[in-house]
C-alpha cells in the first residue's frame, strides 16, 4: 500500500466568529485569546492579515482571516488532507447558486441539525458566472504545505435541492406521466449543471494545481429512482478532466444502490461515507458493536478499486469519540478488508454544526486514533 490510513476532514467548519458584523476591539482581542486555547500557533501572522490594508472589503478580509484560521487549526491537529474550512461559503448550496445565471432565491427552508438556508428556483438554463472556489483554493495553496481536497457541491444536489420550474414547464405534457415529465425535468437540470457549471468550475481548479477534488452528493441514494441521475451527472462533471476525484455522500439508507452504477465514473476514485452516525458508542469488534459500519462486507465485494473515506465520527452530537473507540472503528473496517483497499479516515461530514473547540476534540483524537494503529498495522 502507497497511501496508508491518511487522515482527512470532509469540509467545512462553523464560520469563525469573527464574521459577526460590527465587532468591538475588545471582542477582536477575546477572539484571537480564543485561538490560544485551540492550540492555533502563528497567530502573529493570523493578525497581520486581520490588520493588514490592501482589501477591498472587510469582508474579505475576514474571509482570508477565518480560511487561515482554519488551515491552521486543521495543521496543528495533524490531518494529512485539509482545506479551509469552507469559510467563505455560508452554506454548500447557497454559496454556488450565487455564482450561477438561471437561479432566483425564493425563501428559506430547514435542512437539518436547525440549520436553513435560501432555496432557489430554476429560471432559466444554468451557466457558470464566473469559476467560485479558485479564488479560495488559492489561498489555501499558497499558505499550506499539506495535500489539499477542494470539497464542491455536486450537479445532482444543486438539482435536487431547487425548485425546478424552467425544467418542468419545458416537460409538461410530453409523456402524459407527470412522475416521469418530472423525472426527466430533473435529469436536463442536472446534467446542464454537470456540464455547464460543475465541469468548468471543477477545470479551472485543476488547471490551477489543484489535484483532489471532493464532489458532495448528500443524499445521493435517497430516492432509488433517481441514482441514474446522480451517476450520469457525475460522470459529466468530471468528465476529461486528470485529477483524483471522491464523493462524499451522508444519511443513504444503503449504500448497496450505488452499485454497479458508481462503477461507470472511470476517473472517480474514492467514496467518503457516513458510518458514525448509525454506530454504537460500545467499544468492541463485532458486528453487534459495529453495526453502523455493516456496509464494508458488501463494500469489499463491490470494486478492487475504489477508496473508502471512512466516518468514524459523528458530525451531529458534540460527544467527543473516545480514542479506542475510533480505533475499533477502524479496527473493524481493516480487519474486513485487510490490504486489499486503502483507507482513508475521515468524519462522517463536514463539522459545520459544531463549534470550534467540539471539532478541534473530534479531529484531535481522530488523529491519535491513527497513530496508534499505524505503530501496530503494517
Amino acid at each position: 500500500m502507497t497511501e496508508f490510513f491518511l487522515t482527512q476532514e470532509i469540509g467545512s467548519l462553523s464560520r469563525h466568529p469573527m464574521f459577526k458584523e460590527n465587532l468591538t476591539i475588545e471582542e477582536i482581542k477575546e477572539i484571537l485569546q480564543q485561538g490560544k486555547s485551540l492550540g492555533v500557533e502563528n497567530l502573529e501572522e493570523l493578525e497581520k492579515l486581520l490588520l493588514n490594508g490592501g482589501y477591498k472589503t472587510y469582508k474579505e478580509k475576514i474571509e482570508n482571516f477565518a480560511s487561515l484560521y482554519a488551515i491552521k487549526l486543521f495543521e496543528n491537529v495533524g490531518l494529512d488532507i485539509i482545506f479551509n474550512g469552507e469559510q467563505p461559503r455560508k452554506e454548500m448550496y447557497h454559496y454556488p447558486l450565487q455564482f450561477i445565471e438561471g437561479f432566483r432565491f425564493v425563501g428559506e427552508v430547514r435542512v437539518f441539525d436547525n440549520q436553513y438556508f435560501p432555496k432557489g428556483e430554476v429560471i432559466s438554463e444554468p451557466k457558470l458566472k464566473m469559476p467560485y472556489h479558485l479564488k479560495e483554493y488559492l489561498f489555501v495553496k499558497y499558505h499550506t504545505k499539506k495535500k489539499i481536497k477542494v470539497p464542491i457541491t455536486g450537479a445532482y444536489t444543486l438539482a435536487d435541492w431547487s425548485f425546478n420550474t424552467y425544467y418542468q414547464q419545458k416537460w409538461i405534457g410530453k409523456y402524459n406521466d407527470y412522475y416521469k415529465e418530472k423525472l426527466e425535468a430533473k435529469r436536463e437540470l442536472a446534467i446542464e449543471l454537470a456540464k455547464n457549471v460543475i465541469r468548468e468550475n471543477v477545470k479551472s481548479l485543476v488547471d490551477n494545481g489543484a489535484e483532489i477534488i471532493q464532489i458532495d452528493e448528500p443524499a445521493a441514494t435517497t430516492v432509488p429512482d433517481e441514482i441514474p441521475i446522480f451517476i450520469e451527472s457525475l460522470i459529466e462533471s468530471t468528465k476529461g478532466i486528470n485529477a483524483k476525484f471522491v464523493c462524499h455522500i451522508c444519511y443513504s439508507k444503503d449504500y448497496s444502490m450505488l452499485f454497479p452504477y458508481i462503477l461507470e465514473v472511470k476517473n472517480l476514485k474514492q467514496l467518503a461515507l457516513e458510518f458514525s452516525n448509525r454506530d454504537t458508542r460500545e467499544l468492541g469488534l463485532n458486528d453487534k458493536s459495529r453495526k453502523g459500519f455493516s456496509f464494508i462486507k458488501k463494500f469489499k465485494e463491490y470494486s478492487s478499486d475504489l477508496e473508502i473515506g471512512l466516518g468514524v465520527v459523528d458530525v451531529h452530537t458534540d460527544f467527543i469519540e473516545p480514542v479506542e473507540l475510533i480505533k475499533d472503528r477502524i479496527l473493524y473496517t481493516f480487519n474486513i478488508l485487510k490490504n486489499e483497499k486503502i483507507i482513508y479516515i475521515n468524519p462522517d461530514c463536514g463539522l459545520r454544526t459544531r463549534s470550534w473547540e467540539v471539532a478541534k476534540a473530534k479531529l484531535t483524537n481522530m488523529v491519535s486514533a491513527v497513530k496508534e494503529l499505524k505503530r501496530f498495522i503494517k
